[in-house]
């Protein structure tokens, strides 16, 4: 809780009393509390502040160079790895091809060599485990898996990484602590963090189609990590295969459509599934994101907005539309939401 306040309150600081009146603690546990994260390098003055009686209060602020997280999104075709500080600013990047397909001992390589690489460059040492200030990596890719045991499932057109347990492999190879979790659930959770609100979905639609839940402010991962498996809810009975074996998936339709160029019908069928989303968990926004989306950000917004304001109407008018926009951070939404699953725990934040 103090450094979450911390964080909040930037580069003028907060003063312990503030903190003891925000975190209900006594001020002496708060003076106990700060001096253990002064020590550690986490926190350090920042000025001093008149008060409406007495001397002026010495103010604390978060130091967001004293600990840094890496971010990985592994998509099917492409890595992008960022280097965040505790602020969630990011300080290094590097992104590259890759191919799920290769295999498990390719795409480690491929991941350590890019995850090394950019630590190298922005914080030196001797390797990962000689960068002290670095927290861990966080790994977001496409499900289904288990984030609790960072074990995969059968990926959507990779049926050969299930049962791979990416997060202890990754871990005894990097030398550092790892995370792993769904692209969509990363995404969410770093937009929660960064000031999103209330119960909304957030959409990917890259090369595959997923959803991230936050519901009453915490992401919804679902007992085994199977919430959010958006792209599979069949909407045509005998329509087109999909590559997860069954028929009519919202995620087959709307690939579909994208590859014959037809984004409005594309938008169309997002907005279909997005009304089922809206209709079941009642939510308060929908977020779009996903390189797809990027191509086209207008008529994917227009499109799913189009739908859900249609289902109001029919309705009856009751209550007013969910509100449909691009999600901000562009496509490195999801790499910053990786890095969050080490950060925002430290913060007391959603889980990571």
């Amino acid at each position: 809780m103090v450094l979450d306040l911390l964080r909040a309150a930037g580069a003028e600081g907060i003063s312990r009393l503030e903190l003891a009146e925000r975190t209900g603690l006594t001020p002496q546990a708060v003076s106990k509390i700060t001096a253990r994260l002064r020590e550690e390098g986490l926190a350090a003055e920042a000025g001093r502040r008149a008060s409406t009686g007495g001397k002026p209060r010495t103010v604390l602020r978060l130091v967001p160079e004293a600990g840094h997280a890496v971010g990985v999104h592994l998509d099917r075709d492409e890595l992008w790895a960022v280097l965040v500080d505790l602020d969630g600013a990011v300080v290094g990047e590097r992104r590259g091809p890759v191919d799920l397909g290769a295999g498990a001992e390719a795409v480690l390589g491929d991941v350590a060599g890019v995850v090394e690489g950019l630590v190298g460059d922005a914080l030196g040492g001797g390797g990962l485990s000689g960068a002290g200030s670095l927290l861990g990596v966080g790994v977001a890719l496409p499900g289904p898996l288990d984030h609790a045991r960072g074990v995969l499932h059968r990926v959507t057109g990779f049926p050969e990484w299930e049962g791979f347990a990416l997060r202890d492999a990754l871990a005894e190879r990097l030398g550092v602590p790892v995370v792993v979790d769904k692209d969509t659930n990363a995404a969410a959770l770093g937009l929660s963090v960064a000031g999103e609100g209330g119960s909304f979905a957030y959409l990917h639609l890259g090369t595959g189609l997923g959803a991230g839940l936050v519901i009453g402010g915490s992401v919804h991962r679902g007992a085994r990590t199977g919430a959010g498996e958006f792209g599979h809810q069949v909407v045509q009975l005998d329509g087109p295969v999909c590559e997860c074996g069954d028929r009519g998936c919202v995620e087959a339709l709307c690939l579909g459509a994208v590859g014959r160029g037809d984004v409005a019908e594309a938008a169309r069928v997002l907005g279909v599934g997005a009304g089922n989303l809206v209709g079941l968990l009642d939510i308060d926004l929908v977020l779009l994101g996903g390189r797809t989306v990027a191509g086209a950000p207008e008529a994917f917004v227009r499109g799913v907005a189009e739908v859900l304001d249609a289902r109001v109407r029919r309705e009856g008018g009751l209550g007013a539309s969910v509100p449909v926009r691009v999600a901000p951070g562009g496509e490195r939404v999801v790499a910053e939401g990786a890095a969050q699953l080490l950060l925002a725990p430290l913060f007391g934040r959603a889980e990571g």
